[in-house]
């Protein structure tokens, strides 16, 4: 049997294709893949098992210029997305095999009502769990500071949007100051959920620097919207601790993002007039506490005034009535004290008398006993007066005035003296270790 060759073969695949094929099929399919390549569109295709999500059939299918031109506006302007992975679609296509590149299938139609019916019942989904969550509604029970001044924005940094909001705030009619910090993040594309879930970590660890979060997207075509469709971007930003307004799309494009968020205006540009409008109303409300405030004052100054009119026409009859019965007071007062000093002074005068008769006694005894013991004493000190020794046949020598205890104490030259009962002698120490004296004056007293 002759071998065919692999364009014979192939050849033979795409003919058996054609005759068997020869129609469009619509298609139900998810997006694994959807690309733009020199104004083609290239696809890959994919059916999930339902209950494993694991893929059971894959297919690659191309959309040529010529009709790919023609079905992407109505299909972004139908959905307002543009095609991206993890879409369902309804696709009308042909069989084509080629020789040289396979099989694919060749897109002739899209149904963008399939594909809103499949992103609507997504939606509901993500709805009904952040309500069984009890997260639903938490942004809304927030409460916008009254002075919300500090502003953190989620944006592109490139964004025409950003820049709007920015010129808004700082040349606003009020003259209010406001201040803000960007974080980036990717406002487009499979990327937008991750990306702004990552700027909100970098906010929370910050959260006190700030008083609301801006989410803004603008500049750009209203399509693709499906980043801010997503269940973890939802619970990320219902259970942030400040308040999150957001101005990510038109009046027609109200994303889940939209229904969660504390406030949801249409464009960057809404979201600075809100809270430039916010602050106003505070303001406005300080200017009516501050004027109430005035009049309040004012009138009640006024009431004080006429009270103390009224207290001052009242004082001098009322300080005569005082002074007399003050006077009356006074007087009874010196009375009653005058009667208190002359008892106070009877019986201080009777204690003193008491005393009196009591001490003198007291003090006679006492006297007379001091008298006996000094006399006493007088006897002791006579008994050791040292004239009295001295009249027994001893004597007293002295240094300097001290008496002489110790002859080693005694140096050559010191001059020392004798006393006896009559008179005394100086001598002069000649020798140290023999003591000798010589009399060097004698003075004769006489009893």
């Amino acid at each position: 049997m002759k071998a065919l060759t692999l364009y014979e073969l192939n050849n033979l695949v795409r003919g058996v294709i054609e005759a068997t094929l020869d129609r469009p099929y619509w298609v139900e399919a998810e997006l694994s893949e959807a690309r733009e390549v020199r104004g083609h569109c290239y696809m890959e295709l994919v059916q999930k098992d339902e209950y494993s999500a694991t893929p059971v059939a894959r297919a690659s299918a191309k959309c040529w210029h010529n009709v790919w031109m023609r079905l992407k506006p109505r299909f972004e302007q139908v959905t307002g997305q543009t095609l991206h992975a993890g879409m369902k679609v309804l696709l009308l296509v042909t069989a084509n095999f080629h020789e040289a590149y396979g099989f694919s299938w060749i897109v002739q139609d899209i149904d963008p009502t399939y594909t809103m019916g499949d992103m609507a019942r997504k939606r509901q989904e993500i709805i009904r769990q952040l309500k069984e969550e009890g997260v639903f509604d938490l942004q809304r029970q927030l409460q916008l500071p009254l002075f919300a001044q500090h502003i953190a924005v989620i944006s592109s940094e490139q964004a025409a949007g950003f820049g709007d909001f920015c010129n808004q705030l700082d040349n606003n009619d009020y003259g209010f100051y406001f201040s803000y910090t960007l974080f980036p993040a990717v406002m487009q594309g499979e990327q937008v959920e991750n990306s702004i879930i990552r700027a909100l970590n970098d906010i929370f660890d910050r959260a006190d620097d700030f008083d609301a979060v801006v989410i803004i997207r603008g500049g750009g075509a209203t399509a693709d919207m499906s980043g801010f469709d997503t269940l973890a971007l939802a619970e990320n930003v219902a259970n942030f601790p400040l308040p999150i307004i957001t101005g990510i799309g038109h009046e027609r494009d109200e994303s889940i993002l939209d229904m969660i968020s504390f406030q949801r205006v249409k464009t960057p540009t809404a979201a600075a007039a809100f809270l430039i409008d916010h602050l106003a109303e505070a303001d406005s409300h300080l200017q009516m506490l501050g004027q109430r405030t005035v009049t309040y004052v004012n009138t009640r100054m006024q009431q004080e005034h006429s009270r103390l009119d009224h207290l001052a026409h009242r004082i001098p009859m009322l300080f005569s009535l005082v002074k007399t019965r003050q006077g009356a007071v006074i007087d009874r007062l010196e009375q009653q004290m005058f009667s208190l000093m002359r008892q106070q002074l009877s019986r201080a005068r009777y204690r003193l008398e008491l005393l009196h008769g009591r001490t003198l006694p007291a003090l006679t005894q006492k006297l007379n006993t001091e008298k006996h013991r000094l006399e006493q004493y007088d006897l002791r000190l006579k008994a050791v007066d040292p004239q009295i020794i001295l009249q027994r046949g001893y004597s007293l020598t002295t240094l300097h005035g001290k008496a002489i205890r110790d002859a080693s104490t005694l140096k050559e030259g010191d001059t020392i003296v004798t006393r006896f009962a009559q008179g005394s002698v100086s001598s002069i120490v000649k020798s140290h270790q023999n003591i000798s004296v010589k009399p060097s004056h004698i003075d004769h007293e006489s009893n």
